[in-house]
C-alpha cells in the first residue's frame, strides 16, 4: 500500500514514497529544483541506499515527475519494481477556498475548484494543478487526492474569517481570511496531544508555525477557531521576507509616494519586507542572530525583537480569544531548531500560568519534547512537523472510502 506525495511548487517539486501497510514507512523523499531552467537537479534519497544526484534540463512538471518516478523505479537507487505498486497519489494544494472544508478525491470538478481558485494563490495553485495533471498523463489509472492548506481553518466562525469591508465582496468574490499551513498545525497539535495524553477535544491550543513563511493558530477542541493568515500567506506574523499585519493605508500612502504599481506593490510587501527588509542582512533568521548577538548589528537586533514580539502578541491574543490555553506548540525551521527564538517567545508569558524549562530548551532542535516545567499550568511543546504523513494519511483514507463504495 505505497502512497507517493508531491508538493509541486512553480519550479519545483518536492516528493515521499511512503508504505502506508508498513506504519507510514518512508521508502524514499527528494526534490527536483530548477524546473524550466538550465541544469536541474534531482536530489533522490532512497531508504538504506545511497543518494542519487542527477543533472539535466527540466523542461516542465510532466517531465520532472517523470524523472521521479524513474528514480524511484531504477534497480541502483529505486525502492519499487514496478509503476503498479504506486495505489495513490496525494497532493499538496495551497487554496481550497470555501470549496474544500476536508481533503478530496480529484476528479474534473475538483480541478475545476482549484483552476478558480488560482486567483486567490497565484503563486501556488497554478504549480500543483501542474502536477496534478502531469500524473494524470504518467499513471491515468492511479487515483489522486487533493489535501489543502486552507481546509483545517474551515471550522473558524464567520465573526473570525470576515474582514470589515462591504459585504458584497465576500459575496460575489469570497473576499476572506483563509489560512493556511493547516496541514502541519493540524499534525502537530494531534501528536502534541497524543504525546501528552491529552484529549484532543476538550484543550485549549496554540501552534506556532515558524518558518520562512510563518503562521499561528488558535485550536480550541481540536478545531481551529482563529489563525494568523488571511485572504493570502502575507497577513500576520513578520516573515521572512512577507510584512504581515500592516496598515492599509501606509500601503497607499507607499504607493502613491514611490509612484508603485500594483505589481511593484505586491513585490514590496511579499518580497522585499519581513526580517530581510527589517534587518537588511538576510531572510534567514540564523544570519540574523549571528549578525544582532555577535556583531552587535542594531537593524538585525530589531528584526528579532519585532519578530518575537508579533507572535508573542498573537499568542496573548488567542489566549483571550479562547478563555485561556493549556498547550503551546513550536513547529516549523524556526521553531524546531530555533532555542534563542522559543525561549524570547515564552518569557514573559508566566502570567498564563506558564512556567518554561529552559535547560530542556537549550540546544534542542527538531525532536518531539515537552520544554515547560511539570509544575507548568500550560504545557509547552517542540513538535517536528510532517505533512507528507498526513498528506499520505488523508490519502490513504479517501482511496478506502472509494474503494468501499464501488
Amino acid at each position: 500500500m505505497k502512497i507517493l506525495v508531491l508538493n509541486c511548487g512553480s519550479s519545483s517539486i518536492k516528493y515521499q514514497l511512503l508504505n502506508m501497510a508498513n506504519n507510514a514507512e518512508l521508502l524514499a523523499k527528494g526534490i527536483l529544483e530548477r524546473i524550466g531552467m538550465k541544469d536541474s537537479e534531482l536530489k533522490h534519497h532512497p531508504k538504506a541506499k545511497e543518494k542519487y544526484l542527477l543533472i539535466q534540463d527540466v523542461p516542465n512538471h510532466e517531465v520532472g515527475i517523470d524523472l521521479i518516478l524513474k528514480a524511484l523505479l531504477d534497480p541502483n537507487h529505486g525502492v519499487i519494481q514496478s509503476h503498479s505498486e504506486i495505489v495513490a497519489v496525494g497532493h499538496r494544494v495551497a487554496h481550497g477556498g470555501e470549496y474544500f472544508p476536508t481533503s478530496a478525491l480529484i476528479d474534473d470538478q475538483a480541478k475545476k475548484h482549484i483552476a478558480e481558485l488560482i486567483e486567490l494563490a497565484p503563486l501556488h495553485n497554478p504549480a500543483n494543478l501542474k502536477g496534478i495533471e502531469s500524473m494524470e498523463k504518467l499513471l491515468p489509472n492511479v487515483p489522486q487526492v487533493a489535501v489543502f492548506d486552507t481546509a483545517f481553518h474551515q471550522s473558524m466562525p464567520d465573526y473570525a474569517y470576515m474582514y470589515a469591508l462591504p459585504y458584497s465582496l465576500y459575496e460575489e468574490d469570497k473576499i476572506r481570511r483563509y489560512g493556511f499551513h493547516g496541514t502541519s498545525h493540524k499534525f502537530v497539535f494531534e501528536t502534541a496531544c497524543d504525546a501528552l495524553f491529552i484529549p484532543k477535544n476538550n484543550v485549549k491550543a496554540i501552534t506556532c508555525h515558524l518558518g520562512n513563511g510563518a503562521s499561528v493558530a488558535a485550536i480550541k477542541n481540536g478545531k481551529s477557531v482563529d489563525t494568523s493568515m488571511g485572504l493570502t500567506p502575507v497577513e500576520g506574523l513578520i516573515m521572512g521576507t512577507r510584512a504581515g499585519d500592516l496598515d492599509l493605508g501606509a500601503l497607499l500612502y507607499i504607493m502613491r509616494k514611490k509612484n508603485l504599481n500594483l505589481d511593484e506593490a505586491s513585490d514590496l510587501i511579499n518580497k522585499k519586507s519581513g526580517v530581510l527588509g527589517i534587518s537588511g542582512v538576510s531572510m534567514d533568521m540564523r544570519d540574523i542572530e549571528v549578525e544582532a548577538w555577535e556583531k552587535g548589528n542594531k537593524r538585525a537586533n530589531l528584526a528579532l525583537e519585532m519578530y518575537f514580539y508579533r507572535i508573542k502578541k498573537y499568542i496573548g491574543a488567542y489566549a483571550a480569544a479562547m478563555g485561556g490555553v493549556d498547550l503551546l506548540i513550536f513547529t516549523g525551521g524556526v521553531g524546531e531548531n530555533g532555542p534563542e527564538t522559543r525561549e524570547a517567545i515564552c518569557n514573559g508569558l508566566e502570567f498564563l500560568g506558564l512556567a518554561f524549562d529552559h535547560a530542556k530548551n537549550d540546544k534542542l532542535r527538531s525532536k518531539l519534547v515537552e520544554i515547560s516545567k511539570p509544575e507548568s499550568k500550560v504545557k509547552v511543546m517542540v513538535v517536528p512537523t510532517n505533512e507528507e504523513l498526513v498528506i499520505a494519511h488523508d490519502t490513504l483514507e479517501i482511496i478506502h472510502k472509494m474503494n468501499n463504495n464501488c
